[in-house]
């Protein structure tokens, strides 16, 4: 790894930048290359432009040690190994952009050097690297090729580089090899699958957790229904009991991968993933369903009342909104005519909580935020997180535990 020159693409992104600077840490030379100049200035500065947990104290310690952000693509003329953090996302119709993928490397596999190693980082849709295989024999047949999904949790990226297994793909020894000493530098162990096999992988990981959101969502919808306290039923089923210990809680499941990659895994199975779609009905359904139990909290009419969510980010401690459910939430209250306000603690120019609180006629909690959980709020309000509405539940004492007589 030692003064070995690694340039990421996009490295300023949630995905590079964590990344990057464990390269860096290793004793590579990093050069993160990404077109939002903004983030580049405030890495270059020490400033992380994201929330990562120990994220500044490390940023600090790479930049000490020669890490640097550019806009300037000449950085790809000198390197050993180029980083693409570019996925493949779903268009309008849901379904996999190769081309996204392509339009970057486009731009920068020409400036390579002779025998680059070229890493793909970001999901892909199962079979795009034989796709990137077969176009590089023709315009880059030199350089080499391998997929090493990131496979860590948003804002703990740093943490799990150094402590999950790695997975490494590639279609011949030598980019194999190559692509493991990188990441035998920073991973505890490596598996290795081919490209395939981890693309598949990858996609498959982030529908699981979509379908585990997506059945405890279709029981709390079940169960409030039908007037039960879900929170209650959740707590009799998990306690003291190991085969629920996994059991997933209900919430608004958004964010950038999961609901993306079951999208292409569906694509991958030519639409026959109907667990995977119906996961989706579900889970994007949620957001109508909190909209009509708050109406009919409030007497069966929003129009021209004032309503607060609290929590605009996907997902609780985090300041990332893409593909956050709360603006489904808010779209849907501002159609039925409610006057909406929004807070949310990682934004400024949001509504001041205080404002909100009082203001406010009726309530939803999107985003659990740690500021949240300590709120008594007397007004009409949906919890789908069971949150601010605590549930009890009765535990009795049974039978005494036999004791022993020691011999």
């Amino acid at each position: 790894m030692k003064d070995k020159a690694i340039v990421v693409i996009g490295g300023c992104g949630h995905v590079g930048l964590p990344l990057g600077i464990k390269l860096a840490l290793a004793g590579a030379r990093v050069v993160l290359v990404d077109i939002n100049q903004g983030a580049v200035d405030k890495v270059n500065a020490g400033t992380l432009p994201f929330v990562e947990e120990g994220g500044v104290a490390q940023l600090e310690q790479a930049l000490a040690r020669g890490l640097v952000a550019t806009t300037d693509a000449d950085a790809c003329d000198s390197a050993d190994v180029c980083i693409f953090v570019t996925g493949t996302p779903v268009d309008e119709h849901l379904k996999p952009k190769v081309s996204a993928v392509d339009e970057v490397l486009a731009q920068y596999l020409p400036r390579l050097p002779q025998g680059a190693l070229v890493i793909m980082r970001s999901t892909l849709f199962p079979g795009t690297m034989s796709y990137l295989r077969d176009r590089m024999k023709t315009t880059r047949p030199d350089l080499r090729l391998a997929f090493c999904p990131e496979r860590v949790a948003q804002g703990k990226a740093l943490k799990e580089i150094a402590s999950l297994p790695q997975i490494v793909s590639a279609f011949d020894e030598d980019s194999f090899n190559a692509a493991y000493r990188l990441f035998a530098a920073l991973a505890p162990t490596i598996i290795r699958l081919t490209p395939l096999e981890a693309e598949v992988t990858k996609v498959m990981a982030n529908a699981w957790r979509y379908i585990e959101f997506a059945i405890a969502n279709q029981f709390y919808v079940i169960a409030d229904s039908n007037g039960v306290d879900f929170h209650r039923v959740y707590q009799a089923l998990r306690y003291d009991y190991p085969r629920a210990a996994g059991y997933k809680a209900p919430g608004f499941a958004g964010g950038p991968c999961l609901f993306k990659d079951t999208m292409q895994l569906a694509s991958f199975d030519e639409q026959q993933f109907h667990l995977g779609h119906t996961a989706m009905l579900v889970n994007e359904g949620l957001a109508s369903f909190a909209v009509k139990k708050l109406t009919r909290l409030m007497g069966g009419d929003v129009k021209g009342r004032s309503i607060g969510i609290l929590g605009m980010t996907f997902k609780a401690g985090d300041d990332d909104t893409r593909n956050s459910l709360s603006f489904r939430v808010r779209k849907d209250l501002e159609f039925a005519g409610a006057c909406v306000m929004c807070h949310d603690p990682f934004f400024a120019d949001s509504a001041s909580l205080d404002d909100v609180l009082a203001q406010a006629e009726g309530f939803v909690l999107c985003t659990p935020h740690k500021e949240y959980r300590d709120l008594q709020i007397s007004k009409p309000v949906v919890d789908v997180w069971g949150v601010l509405q605590q549930s009890e539940i009765e535990i009795l004492p049974g039978r005494a535990k036999e004791e022993t007589t020691p011999c």
